[in-house]
Order: structure tokens, then sequence, then C-alpha cells
């Protein structure tokens, strides 16, 4: 019923890194060209935790979505929004925080975790407790039919799954429901009519998955439907109600290999890292710097590449006859580990004078960057417009 289309989003964080870009950015690059994609900056997220210090978010909105554009992220294939100028997000989130059980957020893993983690902060507000229903809001206000996340994000997607289905159970309600899906079948004419119903009963009686794919696909294909008519039939088909939120799916990706400059997870708390628009001499020195086995005290010492933070670095970015070089006159001594930095260095220099050059248009023109984010945010709210219009009729505040 619901269109394939992919949501994701950041914390305005400032200027990004190349943990940033292994992570999640290059990822996105790849989903722009083959889904539908809305990629947003979540300025109301980052008030959740910093709302003492909102004077560092404007700054670290704009320098994040530059970065976006130097990663590759392309606006003429993906929507660029910021998270505030789309007020329906806000709308759905109450809305939906009337009908969502307090348990489900005090459960999510992350709460607690976080509260531990910042515990220098005082966390005990409506607003971080309420995060998960936000993101939730994020999600569901654009139907996204799937979420690109790590493993521990996997729970945020099972709650929005949760919260659109309690939604759909309690609003889904229509007089005459079933009445009004059967005529709605009668439009495929009787020979798919009978193959849907025969479908939908497989599905409700024996649990059969593929039946219900099945029967998904078909009314996908079928064009003779009005909107209506195809939310009744998807809802008659799951369970008797109409589909009003779409439950997304979490789109896996892989947890980054990007290790910081002393061994560490790159990260800005760790001040390990090198940034996307870093310069040539910057890079160089950074690397240079890097400790390296602590058996390596003389050139003509011997050392062990497991031992070695520069080591992660060649995993990311050496191919086998480097690393084979480079692991081989480790242990040897063959080579000091000057000689063994050069080609991450190479390989990092490479790998972001493409973006440095993308990012310098947007720098010398910050213009080039607000039209990018008004031109999305437009684009964001006319589908945010859509699912608030069904999501007022259905819980009877349209007043028409």
């Amino acid at each position: 019923m619901f269109s394939e289309r992919v949501l994701s989003g950041m914390r305005p964080t400032g200027s990004l890194h190349l943990g940033h870009y292994h992570g999640v950015l290059k990822n996105w690059v790849k989903l722009q060209s083959e889904f539908p994609c809305l990629f947003f900056v979540a300025d109301w997220h980052a008030l959740t935790t910093h709302y003492e210090t909102p004077e560092v978010i404007e700054q670290n909105v704009w320098d994040m979505v530059v970065d976006w554009l130097a990663a590759g992220v392309d606006p003429s294939q993906a929507t660029l929004f910021i998270q505030s100028r789309v007020p329906e997000h806000a709308e759905l989130h109450l809305l939906l925080s009337m009908s969502t059980p307090l348990g489900w957020l005090e459960r999510v893993p992350t709460y607690k975790d976080q509260q531990e983690k910042l515990a220098d902060k005082d966390l005990a507000t409506y607003g971080f407790l309420g995060y998960p229903l936000l993101q939730s809001a994020d999600i569901l206000i654009y139907r996204a039919s799937q979420v690109p996340v790590g493993e521990d994000q996997v729970p945020h997607i099972e709650l929005t799954r949760e919260v659109a289905r309690r939604f759909n159970h309690i609003y889904g309600r229509e007089t005459g429901f079933e009445e009004k899906a059967l005529e709605a079948a009668k439009k495929l004419g009787s020979k798919r009519m009978k193959l849907y119903l025969d479908l939908r009963d497989r599905f409700q009686e024996q649990g059969d998955e593929q039946a219900l794919e099945q029967a998904q696909a078909m009314l996908n294909d079928w064009q003779g439907l009005s909107l209506g008519d195809r939310e009744r039939l998807f809802g008659y088909l799951e369970g008797g109600r109409k589909l009003i939120l779409a439950e997304p799916k979490a789109l896996l990706t892989e947890a980054s290999r990007m290790p910081g400059l002393d061994g560490q997870k790159m990260s800005k708390s760790y001040n390990n890292t090198i940034a996307l628009r870093e310069t040539d001499e910057s890079v160089t020195t950074k690397i240079r710097r890097m400790p390296t086995d602590p058996s390596r005290v003389r050139r003509t010492d011997v050392g062990d590449p497991a031992r070695c933070p520069v080591w992660q670095l060649h995993e990311v970015y050496s191919n086998d006859s480097v690393k084979d070089w480079a692991s081989a006159g480790c242990k040897s001594a063959g080579i000091g580990c000057l000689e063994c930095k050069q080609p991450i260095i190479d390989a990092v220099i490479a790998e972001l004078k493409p973006m440095r050059e993308r990012a310098q248009q947007y720098l010398e023109d910050p213009a080039l960057v607000r039209n990018v984010i008004s031109d999305g945010c437009e684009k964001a709210r006319e589908l945010a417009h859509e699912t608030m219009r069904d999501v007022r009729e259905a819980m009877g505040l349209s007043y028409t």
C-alpha cells in the first residue's frame, strides 16, 4: 500500500569525521540511488540532551549539511531537510503520545544507558523520556518503509512498529469497514477478488506469510483502486482495520570499522578524529604522530601489527599487497613506522580530496546550502501533510 521510502537522520554535532563517513554517509550515498530517500538534521533531538546550550546547534547544523553534500549526498536524488522546519513531526509526536504506554518508553535500552553515560547532565526531563517516540514520529510521518540502523538501534524500530500497530488498531476503525472492504474487493474483478479472499483466509487462518505477500503484491500492482479502497483492502487483509501508519523495517547496516588515531573508535570525545575537510598537511601530521606497537622503540626493533593502531587503518584502506608489505616489514623491522604510515596518508588524502572540492562551492556561497534545505523542507512538508491529514481524520480532528 505504501511506497518504498528510506528515512535516516543525524543529530547536528558540527563538522563530521571519517567515522561518520564510513559508518553512515557512504551508505546514504549508496541508498539514494536505490530508493527515494529522506535525510534530516535531528535538531530537536539535539535539544533532548543539550537544552541548556542551544547556541551551539545552529552552526553545527550548517557545518553538518555541508559535510553531507561533500560526502556525495545528492539533493537531486535525496530530500535533505531540518526536523524543526517540518512542525508536523511535533504534532504527530504529540498525538502519538496520547496512546503510547509509558512503560514502552522506559524499557527502550538506550534510555537508561544514555542516562548513565551522560550522568553529568540533568536528563530527568519529559523530552528525554519521550525522545524514542519523537524518533517514531520522525519515521511514521513519512510512512518510511525502511530505516538504516545499526544493531543497537533495532529496538527503536521495533518500538516504532508497535506504536504504528497500536495506532492503527485504535484509530483504524471505520463504520461499516468490512462491507466497504468487500465492495472495494469487487473492483478487483471476480477472479482477483476470489484470489484475494483465498489469500486472506490462508494468512489469517494458517499464518501463511507467502499468501500475505502475494496478496499485497496483487494490490500494489492493481491500478484501478482509489487510495481509500486500497487502504481498506490492505487493512482487511491483515486483520480487519484500516492502515493509517506504515510499520517500517530496520535496514541493518554494518558497524563502522573506522578506528581513531589511537586505535579506539573514532570519536570527537576521544580527540582521535580526521575531519572530512581536513587539509593534506593536517592529515599527514596526525597520521605521522600516531602511536605504534610499543615494542618498536628503535628502527631495528621488530613489531607485531596486531598491537599497532596503524594496522587497523591498513585494514580499512590498504589492498592485500600493501598489507602483506606492511605486515612483513613490521615483523622483520624491514621498514620503519613512518614508511608503514605513508600508504595510509596517501589513501586518506585521496579519499578526502573530492570531498573538499565538493564542499568548496558551498563554503564560498552559503546560500546554496540554505536553498538545498529550503527545497528539501518543502518536499518533506508535502509528504508530512498527507500523513497528518489521514491521522487527524482518523482521530476525529479534521472538523470538516
